[in-house]
């Protein structure tokens, strides 16, 4: 965790860091030659202390940083792929008023930011991981294949619940990553929300859309927007109809719906 400081005015980077170093290592595998291994103290020391010099608002930044450095101090390094996710913390308000340097905990969604570099190439990606979301109408699920192991009743209004995960490849660099990225998923969170959806397939379709045409740097997005069923509880027992109001949360079974969504050519 790193504070930055823009005078009273505090804000909270919390970040969770993997490095991995490929290259010549084969050594160390096959005849107990320690000489081409970069120990894990060091790595760990190397990233705090960047972290102190170089770690700012934009983490994709930081993560090229750290992985143009590996590359080029360690020559048997050919690829440094350096993975970020990063915890929410919210301002909170006292007196109606943001406080400069109290914050709660946010949701359990992280920012991924994940950046790959060899002595040919770099890709830097950056998405969400795990974001709540949910719509209690606007969507509906019709004229699906049926047959004699079908019981699910189609409905033209129903809950939509997930847990939303997406990831950005940046073709390239904006002028400012957060600025690129808030822009990226508000734009995907107001398809969610303002669009009816026929299916979560549509729906992710969409989002993929509106993510493209929000920032014209990046040049796709891999999607994810695994079920998260509330199931319409049967009242009819008790002489009560239930129309679309109690509900079962349920994870299991669920429907794990995927997409990848590019620009043409």
């Amino acid at each position: 965790m790193k504070i930055l400081r823009e005078g009273p005015v505090h804000t909270l980077k919390d970040l969770e860091v993997a490095a991995h170093l490929k290259g010549d290592f084969e050594s160390s595998y096959t005849s107990g030659d320690n000489s081409k291994v970069v120990a894990t103290d060091t790595i760990k020391n190397t990233i705090n202390v960047f972290a102190k010099q170089h770690l700012s608002e934009e983490v994709e930044r930081f993560g090229l940083i750290l992985a143009e450095h590996f590359l080029s101090r360690y020559e048997q390094v050919e690829e440094a792929d350096i993975q970020i996710l990063e915890r929410p913390w919210k301002r909170l308000n006292v007196n109606g008023e943001p406080h400069p340097h109290t914050f709660a905990a946010g949701s359990e969604a992280r920012m991924f930011t994940g950046v790959s570099c060899s002595k040919a190439a770099k890709a830097i990606r950056s998405g969400i991981r795990n974001l709540i979301i949910l719509k209690s109408t606007g969507s509906g699920f019709e004229n699906y294949p049926k047959d004699e192991f079908t019981t699910l009743p189609e409905t033209a209004d129903r809950i939509l619940a997930t847990s939303f995960s997406a990831t950005w490849t940046f073709k390239e660099q904006p002028d400012h990553y957060g600025r690129a990225n808030e822009a990226i998923l508000s734009a995907m969170l107001r398809i969610f929300a303002n669009s009816y959806s026929p299916s979560a397939q549509t729906t992710l379709f969409q989002m993929g859309e509106a993510a493209l045409s929000a920032c014209p740097e990046i040049s796709g997005l891999d999607l994810a927007m695994p079920n998260k069923h509330c199931l319409l509880i049967n009242l009819a027992p008790f002489g009560l109809e239930n129309k679309n109001d109690v509900f079962v949360p349920t994870d299991e079974p669920h429907g794990d719906i995927t997409a990848t969504v590019t620009r043409d050519g």
